[in-house]
C-alpha cells in the first residue's frame, strides 16, 4: 500500500474507527520509536495493577503494559474489531498469555464490570460515538484513587476540539491535570 493510499483511507476515515487495512502502521518501527509505551506510561503503571487498554488496536501498547504489571497484574486489551483483537492474540506468548484478556467492545459501549487502576485511551476518543457515555463508563470501570490517560492525535483532533473533550469529561467527574508529552498528540490526566 503506498503512502497516497494511506492518506486517503485516514482522510475518508478522520472520525471512525482505525481500519484494519492500515492496522499494520499502529506497529511500525517509526510509531515504536516515538511513541515508546515504557516512556510514556512510566510513573503510572506499576506491579499488580490491573490496566484497561480500550481501543488497544493491534497491541503495541498492551504488550509492553503487561511487562510492566508483571505476573500479578492484569491487562485488559478492548476494541471493537475482532480484526485488531486477533492482531493482540497473534502477539501473545508465554510471558503474557495469563496476563492479558482480549475483551470485545459493544457498539457503544466497552462493556466490563470489571474495576481497573488505570485506563489508557491512545488515538481512540475521536473514534467514539459519545464521549460523554465514554467518560461516564471510565468513571464506573475506575477504583476510587485510579486513573485514566488520554491521548488524541493532533492531526485528527484541534485544540478547540480536545478543550471541549476535556470539559467534557469535567462535567462527568473528573479531575484533570496535565498529561506526559507525546510526540504530536495532545494529552491529559484524568483522576476519578
Amino acid at each position: 500500500m503506498t503512502y497516497n493510499e494511506v492518506n486517503q483511507i485516514m482522510k475518508r476515515d478522520a472520525h471512525r474507527l482505525c481500519p484494519i487495512e492500515i492496522a499494520w502502521m499502529l506497529d511500525c518501527i517509526f510509531r515504536r520509536w516515538i511513541h515508546k509505551p515504557k516512556n510514556i506510561l512510566q510513573g503510572h503503571i506499576k506491579g499488580g495493577m490491573t490496566v484497561l487498554d480500550v481501543g488497544c488496536g493491534s497491541g503495541l501498547f498492551s504488550i509492553e503494559i503487561a511487562d510492566m504489571v508483571g505476573r500479578t497484574g492484569k491487562v485488559i486489551a478492548a476494541d471493537l474489531q475482532d480484526g485488531m483483537l486477533e492482531k493482540v492474540r497473534n502477539k501473545l506468548n508465554e510471558s503474557n498469555k495469563g496476563i492479558i484478556r482480549l475483551h470485545k467492545c459493544e457498539e457503544n459501549r466497552i462493556g466490563i464490570s470489571e474495576k481497573a487502576d488505570f485506563v489508557l485511551a491512545f488515538y481512540v476518543l475521536h473514534e467514539v460515538p459519545s464521549q460523554e457515555g465514554f467518560f461516564q463508563e471510565i468513571r464506573t470501570i475506575l477504583r476510587p484513587e485510579g486513573k485514566a490517560l488520554v491521548i488524541e492525535p493532533k492531526f485528527h483532533v484541534s485544540k478547540k476540539e480536545f478543550e471541549r473533550s476535556i470539559k467534557t469529561a469535567i462535567s462527568t467527574g473528573f479531575k484533570c491535570e496535565k498529561g506526559p508529552r507525546v510526540f504530536m498528540s495532545r494529552t491529559v490526566l484524568l483522576r476519578a
